[in-house]
């Protein structure tokens, strides 16, 4: 079998098109967990994390219904002619999809799959949502200065 490619990014980082909706990586799926899975950053101990650290999958696991979706994705990958590329997508990428990635990188590897992982966003400060819209943590830091 090829490899699979699987793509972790953020919608609120990524470019728009002409009619204002943000431009995901290109894939054969898109997995928008935005309103999907809970945002597993309201447990305060893992706001500095990121979704490589297993603290912060061992959360985005425990969401209801992320167990059933991790299976569909892995499911989904191993069909005879299934995708070549899967991209997941949460509001900032930092937590939810980049944690679901790494499950899911986990859970071909171990079907015996050859995963090639690219984090977009992952890297990125986290995205806050306020009354007048999002920042990152970084913005909300320097504002309080």
């Amino acid at each position: 079998m090829r490899p699979i490619r699987l793509t972790s990014f953020g919608y609120l980082h990524l470019r728009t098109g002409l009619d204002g909706s943000p431009i995901p990586p290109a894939a054969e799926r898109i997995e928008d967990v935005r309103d999907r899975l809970r945002d597993p950053a309201v447990a305060r101990d893992i706001l500095d994390l990121d979704g490589l650290d297993p603290r912060v999958q061992s959360v985005v696991l425990a969401t209801p219904g992320a167990r059933e979706l991790l299976a569909n994705l892995a499911d989904y990958a191993d069909l005879p002619a299934g995708p070549s590329r899967i991209a997941i997508g949460c509001a900032g990428g930092r937590h939810r999809a980049s944690g679901l990635t790494e499950l899911l990188v986990r859970e071909l590897r171990a079907r015996g799959r050859e995963v090639v992982v690219e984090h977009l966003h992952v890297h990125l400060p986290r995205v806050l949502k306020t009354p007048t819209g999002p920042r990152t943590a970084n913005t909300e830091q320097e504002t309080a200065r």
